[in-house]
């Protein structure tokens, strides 16, 4: 039986699509300046880069790369502010960006991009949300070392995370590029151009001149790859953050990369997901006993982090179901469960996204009725 609740069934809108894809509710933008990703003149009508590596002479490719690091340097000062990476364990580096949404102010860089240095090369985690943010994270990388990028991993389809691919590229246009399948075919289907309009958006264009390099190696449950000696293992939970996730887990390091299916100190939507898949990941994540878990945003830690973003998922949805059964409505439930949740309160986009949460959580109990 349906019940009422605080929002009203209206018919989509092109806007609304747009916002599927972000990684946050993007009603405070204003909607009058709004125009179809498609129809704007000033952007590029493919999302994807050439086949990276292919048509240029190895003089070519040289050369450009030899430009491109010249660039990354002299233009420092034009591009995302330095974040310097912090070594969490032997091989592994973690760039912890803001927390908040993307913005004018943190420049559309707000994820935690990883990298790991192997005896040959450097193998990147989630780049960041632009061309500029990847740029960014590669003058980092040349802080540690000269080892050029081999593989890189986007653990899912929110843009925030993969389109610093694009930076990764133009330096080394050999590297892999691994993603979940359903990213790929959701990335190539539209929701690539959508990110990159959202983020140049919410910056109010500063991420402009980025293009969507989308991942060429697909990746799932229980893929092992052995990188220069070391062994990375893929999880991809069911429908946990996106649907298109995967956790990456360094055995050298007891390091798990778990994207957005872990936060810490930071929240962030869960339209793509469920509760019930977010838990059951986080589950398995601490049952990992791994040393070290880097989230998709907010501090890195150990398996108590992991804990209490479980925690969080937990309670909401339990004081969900059990209101529901009450029989009100999840806008009269808010207050009762916030109050349960005081130890969240000072988490980033708390007073943001509670509302919203319990709104799917009241959506996923009613579902599985």
């Amino acid at each position: 039986m349906c019940r009422p609740n605080d929002h009203e069934a209206r018919r989509a809108t092109p806007e609304d699509e747009i916002c599927r894809f972000a990684p946050f509710d993007c009603a405070s933008f204003d909607s009058a300046s709004f125009d179809s990703a498609q129809d704007r003149p000033d952007r590029s009508p493919s999302p994807t880069l050439p086949q990276r590596g292919r048509g240029q002479s190895n003089f070519g490719r040289g050369l450009a790369a030899i430009l491109v690091s010249f660039a990354l340097i002299a233009g420092a000062e034009e591009g995302v502010r330095d974040y310097p990476a912090q070594q969490v364990a032997p091989h592994t580096y973690v760039i912890h960006g803001p927390l908040g949404y993307p913005s004018v102010e943190n420049q559309g860089f707000m994820n935690n991009p990883a990298f790991v240095v192997t005896p040959q090369g450097v193998v990147v985690i989630d780049p960041g949300s632009s061309v500029q943010a990847g740029r960014m994270v590669l003058r980092q990388i040349r802080a540690v070392t000269d080892r050029p990028v081999t593989h890189v991993f986007n653990t899912h389809v929110h843009g925030d995370h993969w389109l610093g691919n694009h930076a990764i590229g133009e330096v080394f246009p050999q590297a892999a590029i691994l993603g979940h399948p359903e990213m790929i075919r959701q990335a190539k289907a539209g929701a690539a151009e959508q990110w990159l309009y959202f983020m140049e958006r919410a910056t109010q264009g500063f991420t402009q001149g980025t293009r969507a390099v989308i991942p060429d190696r697909p990746v799932g449950e229980g893929d092992s790859l052995a990188i220069d000696g070391l062994h990375f293992r893929i999880y991809a939970p069911g429908k946990a953050h996106s649907g298109t996730d995967i956790m990456i887990a360094l055995r050298e390091d007891s390091v798990l990369f778990a994207g957005d299916n872990l936060l810490y100190k930071r929240f962030g939507q869960l339209k793509d997901g469920t509760f019930q898949g977010g838990i059951a990941a986080l589950d398995f994540a601490a049952g990992l006993g791994m040393k070290h878990y880097v989230p998709g945003h907010g501090p890195s830690g150990g398996v108590e982090i992991v804990h209490a973003y479980k925690n969080y998922l937990s309670i909401l949805y339990a004081e969900t179901q059990r209101l529901y059964e009450t029989g009100i409505a999840d806008y009269e439930m808010k207050e009762e469960i916030v109050a349960k949740l005081a130890a969240y309160h000072d988490w980033a986009n708390f007073k943001d996204e509670v509302g919203r949460h319990i709104n799917q959580a009241y959506t996923e109990v009613e579902a599985d009725l």
